[in-house]
């Protein structure tokens, strides 16, 4: 607790200090306090204080740019990060960066998104204890205005270390449209080559390649209301990592197949997604493959469902499915597609009342691919746009209505299937349908409440769940809120998972406050989850900008 207090004190003083145009900061903190449970059951770790801290610095002068981040997870970060974050304040990131019109060079750590991500991606994302940057060296170069190329070499970050493996990249962005100096429409092409050199220490094969090459092809076009995307991606031989062990005897290709086109106007829209993944995943370690902390990933796959708001839709979350594996279910990728549709009913008209109304239908389904397994030597051979057993589909509908100008509300329904015998290589599957329906009421300029009531049904599982939300916003700065889930339904264990708390912000610094039970399950941001346990305590948030 001392070292939490004096890093916050670090920070008010260096944010009373920064008063030049080119210094700037920020500082965040999510700290929790863990307590027995008679429900959730006693805290048994080390530790019941612990705190995820982030200190980020950025200099500029001229063409050049500087930056540090330094992070402290004091004592422990909080339940199930990565272990690799052990350190209570440290070094974490750092970086110098020259750039002008034509040439932008990054020595250091460094971010980077090679098209869509599917063969190269290294982000940070706090909540999920996410941060893959790369160590090494980055250099952009823009000879003309329709063309942009990248190369780069680094070692992925792990924890407060470096990975083993080694990656390389190369990638081009060329512009068609500029080139021909079109404006009738727009036509990109992009190429990537990613290499990943990882000496295995277990090898038994002397013929075993250390380096796993991917290699991408994509094209983007656009014209008027319409747009579409295509991407390849081609994965050379790698070894066969089940269970943690890396097997360099048995060897497989993998591929990536993704096509995206939709059509706008004014008050209607549909987006349409297909994509196909075998064998795609990419870490830069290979004894990573598959590890719960989302660490060392080259790549980007996410789940492409929607990204629900409300709690009970969050139960039965779909994960992307793009690995090889034999033990203990024979699995080659997945193969699906996710349609949105959104509709704006006019004002004025019989539907759409004096201040219209927006629909929005979204489906997705996805299932593994159509292969057949060899288990005991290790192969498979699959269909390309066959599919097979059937893991994961949504359907749902959400409608939202303006009734006044202080009086606002949103429904929604979604009906679930989830399929636990493939999506968590447990048993069963589930057959859920869930309404939300939320109302905002603003009884003054800045002020409302809120009210939001959820309910899951389902025969399946833990059966049905309950939920409910509370939330006052006595003005921008200061808000309240309380919330509950019941799984009424469960015959062995009901439990309410209640939460409540509040938040003052002022310009650009936010405090939260909270206490209640978390729900053990997945947290999901952006199509990608991290697993949480069960437990309850007091939560503190802090984040300032400088």
């Amino acid at each position: 607790m001392k070292k939490y207090l004096l890093l916050v004190a670090v920070v008010v003083s260096i944010q009373v200090s920064a008063q030049e145009k080119w210094f700037s900061g920020s500082f965040n903190s999510n700290s929790q306090y863990y307590v027995d449970d008679s429900k959730t059951g006693d805290f048994t770790e080390d530790d019941r204080f612990r705190s995820n801290n982030y200190l980020k610095l950025d200099a500029l002068y001229k063409n050049f740019s500087f930056g540090v981040q330094i992070e402290g997870y004091v004592p422990q970060a909080i339940l199930n990060f990565s272990p690799t974050f052990n350190k209570e304040i440290g070094l974490a990131t750092y970086f110098a960066n020259y750039k002008n019109e034509k040439l932008d060079i990054t020595v250091g750590h460094f971010y980077e998104q090679f098209g869509s991500g599917l063969v190269l991606r290294s982000w940070e994302d706090r909540e999920l204890g996410i941060n893959n940057a790369l160590m090494g060296g980055k250099v952009n170069y823009t000879p003309i205005n329709a063309i942009q190329l990248t190369a780069l070499y680094g070692k992925q970050r792990k924890g407060f270390e470096l990975s083993n493996g080694e990656v390389f990249g190369l990638d081009s962005e060329i512009n068609i449209t500029d080139l021909l100096k079109s404006t009738n429409s727009t036509l990109n092409i992009g190429l990537s080559a990613v290499r990943r050199v990882n000496e295995e220490a277990t090898n038994t094969n002397p013929n075993f390649n250390k380096n796993t090459d991917a290699f991408s092809g994509r094209l983007n076009f656009s014209k008027g209301n319409i747009y579409s995307n295509i991407e390849y991606v081609f994965k050379t031989e790698d070894a066969l990592v089940e269970l943690g062990t890396v097997n360099t005897n048995k060897l497989a290709e993998g591929n990536a197949f993704i096509f995206n086109t939709g059509y706008s106007k004014k008050g209607f829209g549909i987006d349409a997604t297909f994509r196909r993944l075998e064998n795609m995943n990419f870490y830069s370690d290979r004894e990573e493959d598959g590890n719960i902390y989302n660490q060392q990933v080259v790549n980007y796959l996410p789940s492409l469902t929607k990204q629900h708001d409300y709690s009970l839709a969050n139960i039965y979350v779909y994960q992307a499915q793009p690995k090889l594996s034999y033990n203990p279910l024979g699995k080659a990728g997945e193969i699906g597609t996710q349609i949105d549709i959104y509709y704006n009913l006019k004002k004025g008209s019989a539907l759409g009342g004096k201040y219209g109304t927006k629909l929005a239908l979204n489906y997705a389904t996805w299932y593994g691919l159509d292969a057949k397994y060899n288990i005991v030597d290790r192969t498979y051979s699959s269909e390309f746009l066959t599919f097979g057993n059937k893991y994961f589909t949504d359907l749902n509908l959400e409608v939202r209505k303006k009734w006044s100008k202080q009086w606002a509300s949103l429904f929604t329904i979604g009906n679930i299937y989830y399929n636990k015998k493939y999506i968590e290589e447990t048993v069963g599957d589930v057959r859920a349908t869930t309404v939300m329906a939320e109302s905002t009421y603003k009884y003054a300029p800045k002020k409302s409440i809120r009210v939001e009531a959820q309910h899951l049904w389902t025969k399946d599982d833990k059966k049905n769940w309950l939920a409910g939300t509370l939330e006052v916003n006595l003005s921008p700065r200061v808000s309240f809120f309380a919330t509950d889930m019941y799984n009424y339904g469960n015959e062995t264990k009901k439990i309410h998972y209640y939460n409540f708390g509040g938040s003052f912000t002022k310009n650009s610094t936010r405090i939260a406050l909270n206490y209640g039970r978390q729900r053990g399950g997945l947290v999901c941001v952006g199509g990608v989850c991290r697993f949480v346990p069960e437990s309850t305590g007091f939560g503190l948030a802090l984040s300032t900008t400088f």
